[in-house]
């Protein structure tokens, strides 16, 4: 059954479309690659559907070997940062390349941009880079520190600056050595200095998670799922982590809080191997488009084989119900036979996955009962999950 709105929920709303409408959201991916390579188990001949983002995931797509690679986003703006990275591996070298996308800053980015990038781009992508090119040039040091989730980061990086016993023994921990010595790290040094009663207020704000990205809905699951809330969560997240997981591969956290990847630590497309094969051919395997993933699916008919829905249907679910029930209906009429869906969820078992029906072999269902899910391997690889922040992971296959 469809819930409808209430006024919190309206409210809420057109604040979370003013700051989606109008920035960069994500200027990095937040979820992990790896984990979705192994969830989706991508061929040759795998047509693949993802919601864009900043782009990271859908360029390590290509590198997987999937053979089309269509990137949707009804933001503008993240299509705009897809076009410039497909753009600059194009026409850069691997040197001019990392310093840009990997250090987060080049001196003579304007430059680079007029003489080299700026005639690739067109339309809606020119303007924007017109515009924002200096993010790259920035005093603020880092591209990473622009765009909404940026603002945040950079927010972390001045409250760094004044704890440096924190700042210090935060940054020893992305240098460990092993799992061992980093959760000495973490349990000595920061534990006792990160978590203070003004962290846990900021991370309540629904302010910080809207310039995040994470809607009131969400933030509601949260809530609803655990006893700290989403300061709890977050440090449960956090904890787990940087106890259990990597630190000197997870570019993830490291970009946040360092401003920067280290050739080391970042994501596949920055690496020299990486970059080199995109370059050579495998970047043209993708296709940016610009609008709602609806409205991709009404304006062809290829047969797509993977789908990458990230957590949207959270907010759409809370937002746009009845827009999430016209998605799916237009995604069944796209699927391959035997198509792999993933998607993240802020709750273990979002509330959609019931009262979302679908029309299968003649029957209205469940989306939960439509859909064959692997709960087992998604239950493996979300403790291999190097973000690590949300509740639920989920691979479902649709009938052959």
């Amino acid at each position: 059954m469809i819930r409808k709105p209430s006024l919190a929920d309206k409210f809420d709303q057109k604040i979370f479309n003013a700051i989606y409408s109008r920035s960069l959201v994500y200027n990095t991916c937040w979820e992990d690659p790896a984990v979705d390579r192994l969830a989706l188990d991508l061929r040759p001949d795998d047509t693949v559907l993802a919601i864009t983002s900043a782009g990271c995931n859908v360029l390590d797509y290509a590198l997987a070997g999937a053979k089309r690679i269509h990137a949707v986003d009804a933001n503008p703006r993240q299509t705009a940062l897809l076009e410039l990275k497909l753009a600059a591996i194009r026409r850069l070298d691997h040197g001019d390349f990392f310093q840009i996308f990997g250090h987060g800053y080049h001196p003579r980015f304007r430059e680079i941009y007029r003489d080299l990038l700026r005639d690739e781009l067109e339309g809606f992508s020119r303007d924007y880079w017109d515009a924002q090119a200096h993010w790259f040039t920035s005093r603020a040091g880092s591209f990473y520190y622009h765009g909404l989730a940026g603002l945040v980061a950079r927010c972390f990086r001045t409250y760094l600056r004044l704890r440096p016993r924190l700042a210090e023994s935060i940054a020893a921990l992305f240098q460990a050595n092993s799992l061992a010595e980093q959760r000495d790290l973490y349990d000595r040094r920061i534990l006792p200095l990160m978590w203070s009663r003004g962290m846990n207020w900021t991370l309540s704000r629904q302010i910080t998670m809207s310039l995040l990205g994470v809607p009131y809905p969400q933030r509601k699951e949260v809530q609803a799922q655990h006893a700290g809330g989403v300061a709890g969560f977050i440090r449960e997240s956090v904890e787990y982590v940087f106890r259990h997981l990597p630190a000197w591969n997870n570019y993830f956290w490291r970009v946040y809080v360092l401003g920067s990847y280290s050739l080391s630590c970042s994501p596949e497309y920055l690496k020299p191997a990486g970059f080199l094969a995109l370059k050579h051919g495998l970047a043209e395997r993708i296709l940016a488009h610009t609008g709602t993933v609806t409205e991709f699916l009404k304006s062809g008919d290829e047969k797509i084989s993977k789908f990458v829905l990230l957590d949207h249907m959270d907010w759409m679910g809370a937002y746009h119900p009845q827009a999430l029930l016209e998605e799916w209906t237009a995604l069944l009429v796209r699927a391959a036979p035997g198509a792999r869906v993933i998607f993240r969820s802020a709750h273990a078992q979002p509330a959609y996955l019931d009262w979302v029906t679908v029309e299968v072999a003649g029957a209205q269902r469940r989306l939960r009962d439509a859909m064959a899910f692997q709960d087992g391997l998604a239950g493996e690889l979300s403790q291999l999950d190097r973000v690590h922040t949300y509740a639920g992971f989920h691979i479902a296959d649709l009938p052959a």
